[in-house]
């Protein structure tokens, strides 16, 4: 046996299946761009199970249709080796299993006993709060990095973990605490730059924010798609919060869409971003084209609610009907056959009528809009992202409610947001519109 990065056995003899798997370590915990060694240290020692389980976990990340047939593989190689293993490599394969086979309570019930047992092994910690984010188990997602933190007290990536933990369950002064933390620690630590924004985009900090994620950019573009674009992302919102609309745009041209179109998390920005800019009345030209066409070659996939949503609205703003209606098609076949657990009921109560209701908005359809979106807003934690992008469906909500004329109805929640966010102008407006 020898030992990995966080001095805990791997069942293997090969230095380079345990070198691969810490460079997988430190690029998912880092958000850099070298998680591919994982896969070149399966293959260095096909008996080694951590190597296989890794190697289909990051075929998962990837977020395809073939996400899981590529998976597979991986997990069935190393089944006849699983008896030689250590029993912390048979949890990790077996809680990647149970990811791809969409059991998402599996999943995280293994995911949270290594990070228990192990708790020196921040990767399970990073990957049990990532599971937990996708059902919105926010509570658990701060829990566990709670119960890890005096294992990592003076790690950056411990500490942004727990901000964004914090943040999510809307503790701001405690998360950028945190944040601050982190970024003292390692000035180059994006996810506490990322949870920092979300206390400020939650304060309404707007001029402060882009300040900020602007003084702290030049260290992204080392980082993967994910988190560069993301980040970027967040930098636009704060743009489009200050009333700088055409500087936010110029952010999507030059950081946020580009970096790898064909990955479903940079859709997913440059989708949530073009409709934000929409909402505060700019033309973005032929912008969702681009998107669309990209969108457009995944097919239906179904990878998770939160995915879809954000496909439907890319199709339908780029005047796609076809693909679209094709798309919400299978996504109702494909709820008809889920069986009942966790991802089922998600998929049904919350995932169905949301992409209902934003195909509705593709198509124009406002009253339909209203009247879908409702059955899926009170349970959208659950199908992932923060609170800052699922704020999105809310405002498809509330875009529909204008222009439906149901102006009784949304005008509440105008007031709320411009309580809750008293420095953004934008929220003045909006409410103003529905009060002449």
């Amino acid at each position: 046996m020898l030992k990995d990065r966080w001095g805990l056995e791997i069942a293997t003899d090969n230095p380079d299946a345990v070198a691969g798997l810490d460079t997988f370590d430190t690029s998912f915990l880092t958000y850099g761009t070298t998680a591919a060694a994982v896969w070149e240290a399966a293959k260095a020692d096909p008996a080694c199970v951590m190597a296989q389980a890794k190697a289909a976990a990051l075929e998962l990340f990837l977020q395809t249709g073939e996400s899981v047939s590529k998976a597979l593989p991986w997990l069935r190689g190393a089944e006849p080796h699983l008896a030689k293993a250590t029993e912390r490599e048979r949890l990790w394969h077996a809680q990647v299993s149970a990811w791809a086979a969409g059991e998402a309570e599996r999943a995280i019930a293994i995911c949270e006993e290594i990070a228990t047992r192990w708790p020196q092994d921040l990767a399970t910690v990073k990957m049990t709060q990532f599971h937990m984010f996708h059902v919105g188990d926010l509570a658990g997602m701060l829990r566990i990095a709670e119960a890890a933190l005096p294992h990592h007290q003076p790690t950056a990536e411990m500490q942004g973990m727990l901000a964004f933990g914090l943040e999510e369950m809307n503790r701001l002064d405690e998360a950028e605490a945190a944040a601050r933390r982190a970024i003292a620690l390692k000035r180059n630590e994006p996810w506490a730059h990322h949870a920092l924004a979300h206390v400020m985009e939650a304060q309404g900090r707007c001029a402060e924010g882009l300040d900020f994620m602007l003084s702290m950019s030049d260290g992204w573009a080392e980082k993967n798609s994910f988190m560069r674009s993301h980040n970027w992302w967040h930098a636009a919102l704060f743009a489009i919060d200050s009333d700088r609309p055409g500087e936010a745009l110029q952010l999507y041209d030059r950081q946020v869409w580009g970096v790898w179109k064909e990955y479903s998390q940079d859709q997913v920005n440059a989708v949530a971003l073009l409709a934000r800019l929409e909402f505060i009345g700019l033309d973005v030209g032929d912008r969702w084209q681009d998107v669309a066409d990209y969108i457009a070659r995944r097919g239906p996939e179904h990878v998770e609610p939160f995915l879809d949503a954000h496909y439907l609205l890319g199709l339908g703003r780029a005047g796609r009907d076809a693909a679209s209606a094709a798309l919400l098609q299978s996504l109702r076949d494909h709820v008809s056959a889920l069986p009942d657990h966790l991802n089922g009921r998600i998929w049904r109560g919350t995932g169905l009528p949301l992409a209902e209701g934003v195909a509705a908005y593709g198509r124009g359809d406002w009253k339909q809009v209203f009247e879908k979106l409702p059955a899926a807003l009170d349970g959208l934690q659950q199908i992932g992202g923060s609170h800052a992008q699922r704020d999105l469906f809310w405002q498809l909500w509330l875009q529909a409610g204008v222009k439906s004329g149901e102006i009784a109805a949304v005008k509440p929640h105008f007031e709320r947001r411009l309580r809750e966010r008293p420095t953004v102008a934008k929220h003045r407006r909006e409410l103003a519109s529905v009060t002449r």
